[in-house]
């Protein structure tokens, strides 16, 4: 598999672990692990920042798949395909339907938000 495959793959990979992470048929650590795949994917943070050259995109080139690679190793692979299935059927979606999965985003960036600003408000 070539790398412009593999991308491809890890593209409809990350929508795919999150629904995994839904199904009773999965494990706990696989869950803990794909749980931290998709915050990792998704969150605007990085263990190496972006900015510093070469190392800034060589975690998300390591990091991710790996942690991908792990998850998909650990779960059922008849889970893998009905969770593939789903993202494949979804693909099509209007953006109306898929703006729901950034909800739990957007929940925990308000509540550091609003932990930051009681920290700020108590120190003054």
């Amino acid at each position: 598999m070539t790398i412009k495959e593999r991308a491809k793959q890890l593209k409809t990979d990350i929508p795919a672990v999150w629904l995994a992470i839904h199904r009773k048929a999965t494990p706990w650590y696989a869950k803990a692990v794909g749980g931290l795949a998709v915050v990792y994917a998704l969150s605007p943070i990085d263990l190496i920042p972006d900015f510093i050259p070469v190392l800034g995109m060589l975690d998300d080139l390591i990091i991710l798949p790996l942690l991908i690679a792990l998850f998909l190793k650990w779960i059922p692979k008849s889970v893998l395909t009905e969770c593939r299935e789903i993202v494949a059927s979804q693909a099509n979606a209007s953006p109306r339907k898929r703006w729901v999965y950034a909800i739990p985003f957007v929940i925990v960036w308000l509540i550091v938000l609003a932990w930051a600003i009681s920290l700020v408000v108590s120190n003054v």
